[in-house]
């Protein structure tokens, strides 16, 4: 073990046991960690302070500068303060929104936030309970607030909390407040923080508790969403099954659904406990399919139509349908995108709804058949960074001048509205039943929908390969792998030449002829593209919320009859195998 590493970690361990704001039980857990022959505890939670990166805090409960406890979220609250009581130093009265989610730690998170806001003359409305992570969105915009914070690792291990912070028009922080934001952390001492108490302090005149009104107003703003009311008046004992996997979904979407006219909604009772611990799933993640196991086995046991599931923030969806030889199947997160792009487009055209001026938004990393179906459809398509927080910005940079109609990214979030910006499962899954009542009142299933899409538009496997590399040796191989791709890029995928390569860091663009032209994007990202001759996209980005680097990859093709899918998919499969031999994966 790196000794120099060991000394660091024993001398900022040591700054925990002399200072009298840590708590007996922390300095406890401390002399434990130093007293351990065994010393990757120590390291692991004080080898680095745990970073405010550009999206907030993200990381395991514990004690430590490495770890979310109550000690990190307090400096993260405080530096916040300090930030906005500089940026909005003329304002009678600065407030903000505070949410969290159902995890462990998450509402004592939330309350003594609550309490440094408080102490730092800040107006704070804080949820009674907790509540999705686009509610919380869209209460900043709709209380007047400057800032916003949700407590939530959405939907990483149960082991996992995090906290997110968000500005005045209710998008995660961009530049410059981003970059201000974190200077501001990096120099709050844990005994700068301002109230840092663990029971909240109901008292304070400007902590506010805040709930159902703000649920109603929510809700009734998200079924302005609806394009077709009267097919969901025809479909509406249509069986819907969903499942929050324990989190806050279970506040407003079952709620949201009976609104739109559902009436045949079955949940997973044992899912529809608030508990972070999810003990249930082996992780509450949508994307995979053990989430949606006991969604299906219900679906399956009643016969239903669709199945539904929210992550323990409510602002991703996944779901599962029944393909042509009726059995259940997931839709990924960028059909799940294309879907409702497909949809909102071909309907609002149907019903006349359409006045020239509309754009949809999609991730660069996100499947490319839809700009084919935006470009068949004349409406303007943007490309933008993974993260809703780019999508957010789109929105308002063509605010007043366009209309915002959707928008989504292939980790199985999705937009419909302008009111709320980030993404919002509970929209989304009323929108999705809506989908999935206009199918079936063609006698058609949603697996049928994608399959028209497909023949129509083109055919396009899309496979996301995660490397996972976890601790401060996965994070410097990760490093190191970004490092040797750009200084070595592949010239050659699945036996395809390689014939652009885009390098968002630089953000130039070098075709095999040796062009290189200028990459359209705000400010450098640490992704990599390369295309190949037969129309294969592959990115490599590492994650910026988990220990691991993911590479995406997309086949097109074409799909010439509903019936040649498994062709289709079986061949494009050949080639993601390809892919991964030239990478090395």
């Amino acid at each position: 073990m790196d000794k120099e590493l060991i000394k660091v970690c024993e001398a900022k361990a040591q700054a925990w046991l002399s200072s009298p704001v840590y708590d007996a039980a922390t300095q406890e857990e401390v002399r434990r960690m130093l007293a351990n022959e065994d010393k990757t505890d120590l390291i692991e939670a004080f080898y680095q302070n745990l970073a405010f990166g550009t999206g907030g805090l993200r990381g395991i409960m514990g004690v430590g500068t490495n770890r979310m406890n109550i000690y990190t979220v307090g400096a993260a609250t405080q530096g916040l303060s300090n930030y906005l009581n500089k940026s909005f130093k003329d304002l009678e009265q600065i407030a903000v929104v505070i949410g969290h989610d159902c995890r462990n730690n998450s509402r004592l998170f939330a309350e003594v936030s609550a309490n440094i806001f408080a102490a730092n003359g800040i107006k704070v409305y804080l949820f009674d309970d907790m509540r999705p992570t686009p509610e919380m969105s869209f209460a900043i915009r709709q209380l007047g607030c400057q800032s916003g914070i949700i407590l939530t690792a959405s939907h990483n291990p149960k082991e996992y909390n995090g906290y997110k912070a968000y500005w005045d028009d209710g998008a995660q922080v961009l530049a410059p407040h981003d970059t201000g934001i974190i200077e501001e952390v990096n120099k709050v001492q844990a005994e700068d923080i301002k109230g840092l108490k663990t029971t909240l302090d109901e008292n304070n005149p400007l902590i506010e508790i805040i709930g159902e009104e703000i649920d109603r107003q929510y809700l009734e703003k998200i079924k302005t969403i609806s394009i077709d009311p009267e097919v969901i008046q025809r479909q509406k004992d249509m069986k819907i099954v969903y499942t929050p996997i324990h989190g806050t979904g279970m506040m407003l979407i079952p709620r949201s659904l009976k609104m739109w006219g559902f009436e045949n909604v079955n949940t997973v009772p044992e899912q529809m406990v608030k508990d972070g611990n999810f003990p249930t799933v082996q992780s509450p993640n949508p994307e995979n399919a053990e989430a949606l196991s006991m969604a299906i086995a219900l679906a399956k046991q009643i016969d239903a139509d669709i199945v539904m599931a929210s992550d323990p923030d409510a602002d991703r969806v996944g779901m599962a349908c029944k393909n042509s030889a009726g059995e259940w199947v997931l839709v990924n997160g960028n059909q799940t995108c294309m879907i409702f792009l497909y949809y909102i487009i071909k309907n609002r055209i149907a019903m006349g709804k359409m006045k020239g001026n509309e754009f949809v938004v999609k991730t660069i990393v996100t499947t490319e058949l839809i700009k084919a179906i935006a470009d068949k459809n004349h409406v303007e398509m943007y490309d933008c960074y993974t993260g809703f927080k780019w999508i957010a910005r789109q929105i308002r940079l063509n605010e007043g001048k366009k209309q915002y109609i959707g928008g989504g990214e292939e980790s199985y979030g999705f937009l419909a509205e302008d009111f709320v910006r980030d993404k919002d499962a509970v929209s989304a899954c009323s929108l999705l039943a809506e989908i999935c009542a206009w199918a079936k009142d063609q006698g058609k299933t949603l697996f049928d929908v994608l399959m028209d899409i497909y023949v129509e538009y083109g055919f396009a496997l899309n496979q996301t390969i995660n490397v996972v590399k976890p601790g401060k040796t996965g994070a410097d191989e990760i490093k190191q792998m970004m490092v040797d791709f750009r200084a070595n890029p592949p010239k050659e995928l699945a036996g395809e030449e390689v014939v652009l390569v885009k390098d968002y860091q630089t953000l130039k663009a070098a075709d095999h002829k040796g062009n290189v032209t200028d990459i359209d994007q705000p400010e450098p990202s640490n992704v990599l593209q390369w295309y190949t001759a037969g129309g294969t996209k592959v990115s490599v980005r590492p994650s910026g919320t988990e220990p691991k680097i993911k590479f995406y990859v997309e086949v097109q093709g074409e799909m010439k009859c509903p019936k040649c899918y498994a062709d289709a998919e079986a061949k494009a499969m050949q080639t993601v195998e390809g892919v991964k031999n030239s990478l090395g994966l």
